[in-house]
């Protein structure tokens, strides 16, 4: 199997009412998108397309993030790690001032997953194509390591996970836990053309098996409580 990953360049800056799939065509036409392919764009842009750009004055971020909370998972300090209206564990609830005008902060889309299968239907229609997949990132940071990775908030035209058990590894021996997190995969390796200060929004991603299984939403990504070891975090001043 062979990854091929493209940055999707010169898009310019992202406003409220923007029409993204019909400015991500052009570019991505230029890079020879084809059947099977997946497009990872950030969560960023389809905020600010959806009008989810807010004024960070009066009450201040805080009370943003607050809004954004569903549950508190761990405080210490100012930082807060929150579970948001979604589902997804996060710092600050997903409330971020960065790529961002002086004065705001970006709140994370209403409904990820729907805002994903609208821009894959719009893209394949765009484009002509049949089977595209679309993942949409967000960069969190991770339990027990440092460092910040892309995951997958959104994702439509292609499985969220595939579920590997029952089948055998390269001994024979029978898989029992392997269900792999592709829609995460896909979010991490476009995290490599798609840096912060890239001014990079979006990544083609060619190789990737989006027929594995059928296609899912980044929402089957999130474990169940009652099978969360780590649900509660530590609670400081």
């Amino acid at each position: 199997m062979t990854i091929e990953i493209w940055p999707v360049e010169g898009l310019p800056e992202i406003r409220e009412g923007d029409d993204l799939p019909a400015m991500l065509a052009e570019p991505l036409r230029a890079l020879g998108v084809r059947d099977g392919d997946v497009v990872a764009i950030t969560q960023k842009i389809v905020s600010k397309a959806e009008g989810r750009v807010v004024r960070d004055e009066g009450e201040g971020r805080s009370a943003w993030v607050e809004r954004e909370t569903r549950r508190v998972v761990a405080r210490r300090g100012e930082l807060i790690i929150a579970e948001t209206r979604h589902g997804f564990v996060c710092a600050n609830a997903g409330v971020d001032a960065s790529n961002v005008e002086e004065g705001f902060v970006s709140l994370l889309p209403l409904d990820p997953d729907g805002s994903s299968e609208a821009i894959r239907v719009a893209l394949t229609e765009r484009l002509g194509l049949s089977r595209v997949g679309v993942v949409m990132t967000d960069t969190f940071g991770r339990p027990w390591r440092n460092g910040l990775v892309n995951v997958a908030i959104g994702c439509a035209g292609l499985p969220a996970l595939v579920d590997l058990r029952g089948q055998t590894d390269h001994h024979g021996r029978e898989l029992e836990m392997t269900v792999v997190a592709l829609a995460d995969e896909v979010a991490a390796a476009s995290g490599l053309v798609m840096g912060k200060s890239a001014r990079v929004p979006a990544a083609l991603v060619r190789g990737v098996d989006i027929d594995a299984e059928a296609p899912g939403r980044a929402a089957d990504l999130l474990r169940a409580p009652d099978e969360d070891l780590f649900r509660e975090g530590t609670i400081e001043p």
